[in-house]
């Protein structure tokens, strides 16, 4: 297929006119199963790409498609992929390589430059982060009265004038088994488990490991990542598969314990021992467990940190380190996972999507008003999830890790 990047043709198995070893019966009768089994991987890549691009994304005929990536093998090669199946689409992908990214680190300039020609189409395929924006935290964008300190979110959320989805650290093997879903039903069970959110005044979540929260939701709506990113502003990852809320500042109070998984500085975790946070007016107070409690402590801190420094350096604006550094232990998110193909496997991208679970994010929120350096998810295990509206009368969404019958 001319034209491709495509490098799965180039492996060595596939090439007959290499010189060939002295013979070894195992391997010559190994040869056509292994064979078989990358043929049968290359494939299924292409076909998730395909799904991703034609049926996610919905990319039209000469329409730019920005694609940023790391030079990291499972990242890398499904980025290649979906720069084939853009082509096959009619669109006009373009495909960056940048350095690995992680939290606190700023994007390329030559990436943050690449959103000047204003692409319909951005696909982020970090192995880390995609990167900051030093500009946009030194001097927020504005539009329309909300400010955006990402030339990204400037885009996708303000101007609306590119839609996107964003995989990080996700691998090959999570790709090409969650996203090949029924996205019509994953869209149904997202819009009515967002409708029951946005009623809600309040949200009560429980669990049998610990957790016992409630959360204010007034002036809240729920937001879907439901696979649909086919309108300009529409945004969010594949896999995909959850609804989420950002809670009302300040109302978040009660007791967490992260059962599942956990992302901090350096990756996301299995947990093994819980971690318990003590909520008190929206803001963790209190973190208390073993190894991994420790791990998310030391992120928060880091973050509480950096937003100082960088205000000392002029990557923020005066005064903003404070803000920045409280929000550090800002309830951010509420999320519940719907993708049927999702498992915990430390990767958070996919663990927030797996059912019988709902996550916290410490950090940011997504309505723009908590702005902080991290947003950190963690898991919480077979949750029952109530959800109060201004009548007192109460629903619940999910009873111990099932789905009520109405959001089934």
């Amino acid at each position: 297929m001319s034209g491709k990047l495509s490098r799965f043709s180039d492996l060595p198995f596939f090439s007959g006119g290499a010189r060939q070893p002295k013979r070894n019966h195992q391997l010559d009768e190994a040869r056509p199963i292994f064979e078989a089994k990358m043929a049968r991987e290359i494939s299924q890549l292409r076909e998730a790409a395909r799904i991703a691009v034609e049926t996610s994304l919905r990319v039209k005929e000469g329409e730019q498609v920005l694609i940023i990536t790391n030079p990291a093998a499972d990242v890398a090669a499904i980025a290649e992929a979906l720069y084939d199946a853009s082509l096959d689409a009619g669109g006009r992908p373009v495909l960056v390589f940048q350095p690995l990214k992680v939290q606190f680190d700023f994007a390329e300039p030559a990436v943050l430059a690449a959103f000047g020609a204003k692409p319909e189409v951005v696909i982020s395929l970090s192995a880390g982060k995609l990167g900051k924006d030093p500009k946009g935290i030194a001097s927020p964008y504005e539009y329309e009265g909300l400010k955006y300190d990402h030339i990204f979110h400037l885009q996708r959320r303000g101007e609306k004038s590119c839609r996107s989805f964003w995989s990080p650290s996700t691998t090959v093997d999570s790709f090409v088994r969650t996203v090949p879903i029924d996205y019509a039903e994953l869209k149904r069970r997202c819009a009515a488990i967002a409708g029951a959110l946005d009623r809600a005044v309040s949200v009560h979540v429980r669990a049998p490991g610990g957790t016992d929260i409630t959360i204010g939701l007034r002036g809240r709506k729920a937001k879907s990542d439901d696979g649909d990113f086919s309108l300009g502003g529409s945004g969010g990852n594949l896999p995909a598969g959850e609804t989420f809320i950002s809670p009302q500042n300040g109302t978040a109070r009660g007791r967490i314990s992260f059962d599942g998984s956990i992302s901090v500085n350096g990756g996301d975790i299995i947990i093994r021992e819980p971690i318990d946070c003590v909520v008190e007016k929206g803001f963790v107070k209190e973190i208390h467990g073993a190894g991994e409690a420790g791990r998310l402590r030391a992120s928060i801190e880091a973050a509480e940190t950096g937003a100082r420094e960088f205000e000392k350096t002029g990557k923020l604006p005066a005064g903003a380190g404070e803000i920045y550094a409280r929000n550090a232990r800002n309830i951010g998110e509420l999320g519940i996972g719907l993708n049927p193909r999702a498992r915990i496997t430390g990767n958070m991208l996919e663990d927030e999507k797996a059912f019988r679970t709902c996550h916290f994010a410490i950090g940011m929120n997504y309505d723009e008003d908590a702005p902080c350096l991290i947003h950190l998810d963690g898991l919480v295990k077979n949750p029952t999830i109530t959800v109060t509206f201004d009548d007192g009368i109460e629903q619940v969404i999910e009873n111990e890790g099932e789905l009520a019958r109405e959001f089934e």
